[in-house]
């Protein structure tokens, strides 16, 4: 079989309380992307197209409420959207997998890294707050933070939720009305429920894996002023590499840039063709 195959599989995977959908593109080492907040895997139907061009085997799942995936969506943790994730590797993997988690999901794969280590060989972070700031404190401006919501608050104008993507997402420059449609409310809720109950504490390790820290350099919700954190928290397993002409939404912004930093990570951790 041709080691590129374009097509997009579709799968399902039951949990104990869940059903989990996942699409997957390509043959050759697995690496799934777990998307940003109250965001699906349709993001990512260009990177993926394009990692799966390089020989990779690239798997997204679908949090709960958008397509496929159904379950219960309240009073759940990090480890619950984790556990979501564990289930899919098991499932099309049998073994530890390469794992990026943008924005948001950068949280998810921390947790899985940190309570599922069985199924994770490494972690990239893909436009990722570090979560919290040397000796407390929050590191993220209140604007911005308030942006981040109501950027998928579909109840907004479209010429204010513009004006919100603009400030919290999207580089000056970015063209951000890609990202007007493409919000699930319930899975945004659902997700910050299981975030605010859930310490970060918990996950802010990333277990024990090698880190791949990919930033970009005009992130307002992980500014360039925090971008050293992860680096020093975590020692020598955190690689940093950072995007130019970025903000926090990057893949849109820049595919093809994430595309070559993603496989030149994928092919550091083992021969590739």
């Amino acid at each position: 079989m041709n080691r590129f195959d374009p097509e997009v599989r579709t799968y399902r995977v039951r949990t104990p309380d869940a059903q989990i959908e996942y699409y997957v593109q390509g043959n050759g080492p697995p690496l799934l992307i777990l998307p940003s907040l109250g965001r699906g895997a349709a993001d990512y139907d260009e990177l993926a197209k394009l990692l799966a061009g390089r020989g990779l085997q690239v798997i997204r799942p679908q949090p709960r409420g958008i397509g496929g995936s159904t379950g219960p969506m309240a009073g759940l943790s990090m480890r619950d959207l984790a556990a979501d994730v564990a289930e899919v590797i098991r499932d099309r993997v049998g073994g530890p997998a390469a794992v990026a988690g943008h924005a948001f999901g950068n949280f998810v794969a921390r947790m899985l890294a940190n309570a599922f280590p069985d199924t994770v060989r490494a972690v990239a972070l893909v436009a990722a707050s570090a979560g919290r700031l040397p000796g407390g404190g929050s590191p993220y401006d209140p604007e911005v933070h308030a942006s981040i919501y109501a950027s998928g608050d579909l109840s907004l104008p479209v010429d204010e939720r513009i004006a919100h993507l603009k400030r919290a997402f999207f580089a000056f420059g970015n063209d951000p009305s890609s990202w007007l449609d493409g919000w699930y409310p319930s899975t945004k809720a659902m997700q910050k429920e299981a975030q605010a109950t859930t310490s970060i504490d918990e996950y802010f390790d990333c277990g024990t894996v090698p880190v791949f820290d990919l930033q970009a350099a005009d992130d307002m919700v992980a500014p360039r002023r925090h971008a050293h954190v992860l680096r020093e928290a975590l020692g020598a397993r955190v690689t940093v590499q950072v995007i130019e002409r970025a903000g926090h939404a990057l893949i849109p912004e820049q595919p093809q840039a994430v595309c070559d930093a993603l496989t030149a990570w994928m092919r550091s951790l083992e021969p590739m063709p």
